[in-house]
């Protein structure tokens, strides 16, 4: 590093001694947050952040007026039914058909104070099924939360990168764990938080023959859904759609978040989706925990009742109205949200210009979607290093270690990026190179 950095050397040295930072590859994303805001407030200095996983855009104004319009009428002072509201399980249902192609029943969509509350209600209850079977097996690349709430709740869980394991090699590297007896559910993003990678239908198709022949629950992580940008998945009720291991078992459960597709992160909701098999089915262990052997009433009346209570009354009525909207085709969500996918176009050209490499980078053997997440590396720097190094130049992100990745390099996020600040991207990029050239 060269005497003169875009931000002052003393000044980053500092913020991470008082956060006791001593190794980036162990800094959770919210520290990442921290020092950054703490450097940015004494600096004044803005960074071009990419750590934090939030939305850029407006929210959804659908929604934004429909919650108006609810509080106006007063649900503040009701508790809301459990369930959720009429609407939004009407709607929920609605749009898996429209958007996936699936049939379910109202009764087994189920509105949750966001998706990391609504995976935390599933993980307890998929771990109390079956006594043999006390080990979740995440593919990873992931978000780290998910592993912090087995943490919490005292869950066993095992993890692959899959990076080297797509196509027909995924088979035999999910059996070489499932075979084991003790796997109760896989849990996976698609698109992939933090990579971007997309399963393929041969890809979902082995998890779901899989899931079936071991009797274990397969949980999607829906948050980015629809935002693979190399189709067109906006049309409701027509083809392509988004791709799911639900057309191919029953043993599944959704995760659809309001944050990402509809810029509403701040009010916390998101849908939960059990099939009706699996709603419906009862497990004589889940009696011994919950008193209550019905998947789906578990997860309702035992689990989020506990929690919450139910999901913010007035967020309800923007989610029915956003999901309305979408059904109905008046609200083009995916058109919304296709800026992810310029900014990232832009911002993978300006790394890869100034040496960077894209880690993640096909889909089997097609190149992977320009979106919210990609990943990067500096030949010759570890990840850890490499974050701390450009810590100095103005430019945050997260190691992929942190995420189950065997890989050393980073998770850039658009989202929070400005197309006001590509010059200045640019030319802390460029400067970085310059000051640690690559040796060819």
């Amino acid at each position: 590093m060269q005497n003169k950095t875009p931000i002052k050397a003393e000044v980053v040295k500092a913020k991470l001694e008082a956060l006791n930072i001593t190794d980036m590859n162990n800094a959770s994303i919210r520290e990442v947050v921290q020092v950054v805001n703490m450097i940015e407030a004494e600096t004044g200095e803005k960074y071009v952040r990419m750590e934090m996983g939030v939305p850029g855009l407006p929210p959804a104004s659908v929604g934004v007026n429909a919650e108006i319009e609810a509080l106006k009428k007063g649900v503040a002072s009701i508790y809301p039914n459990i369930n959720g509201i009429p609407e939004i399980k009407t709607e929920a249902a609605r749009f898996v058909k429209k958007f996936m192609n699936i049939d379910v029943n109202e009764e087994t969509c189920v509105p949750t104070t966001g998706a990391m509350q609504g995976t935390y209600a599933l993980f307890q209850v998929a771990s109390g099924c079956d006594e043999n079977k006390d080990t979740a097996l995440f593919i990873d690349p992931g978000f780290p939360v998910q592993k912090q709430q087995f943490m919490v709740m005292g869950g066993k869980f095992e993890s692959f990168d899959v990076y080297h394991f797509r196509g027909g090699k995924l088979k035999e590297k999910l059996e070489s764990f499932l075979r084991k007896g003790n796997i109760s559910s896989i849990i996976y993003s698609n698109p992939n938080n933090p990579t971007w990678v997309c399963f393929t239908e041969e890809e979902l198709k082995i998890i779901a023959e899989l899931a079936d022949k071991y009797d274990v629950i397969v949980m999607e992580d829906l948050a980015y859904f629809g935002m693979d940008f190399r189709k067109d998945l906006s049309k409701p009720g027509e083809a392509p759609y988004q791709p799911s291991v639900a057309n191919y078992t029953d043993n599944y459960v959704l995760f659809i978040s309001a944050s990402k597709i509809f810029s509403y992160a701040g009010q916390r909701i998101a849908i939960v989706v059990m099939s009706d098999k699996l709603y419906h089915r009862n497990y004589p262990n889940l009696e011994k925990r919950f008193m209550i052997k019905g998947f789906g009433n578990a997860v309702i009346y035992r689990v989020l009742y506990a929690l919450s209570s139910g999901v913010t009354h007035s967020v309800q009525y923007a989610m029915a109205a956003m999901l309305k909207a979408a059904n109905n085709g008046t609200f083009n969500f995916v058109k919304e949200i296709k800026e992810y996918g310029e900014r990232a176009t832009i911002m993978k050209k300006l790394f890869t210009s100034n040496g960077f490499n894209i880690l993640y980078d096909k889909d089997e053997d097609e190149l992977i979607a320009d979106g919210f997440y990609f990943t990067i590396s500096y030949p010759g720097m570890l990840a850890g290093d490499l974050l701390y190094k450009l810590m100095f130049y103005g430019i945050s992100a997260i190691t992929l270690l942190s995420t189950g990745s065997t890989m050393e390099g980073l998770r850039a996020c658009v989202a929070p990026v400005k197309r006001n600040q590509f010059d200045d991207l640019k030319k802390r990029l460029e400067l970085f190179n310059t000051d640690y050239p690559i040796n060819n």
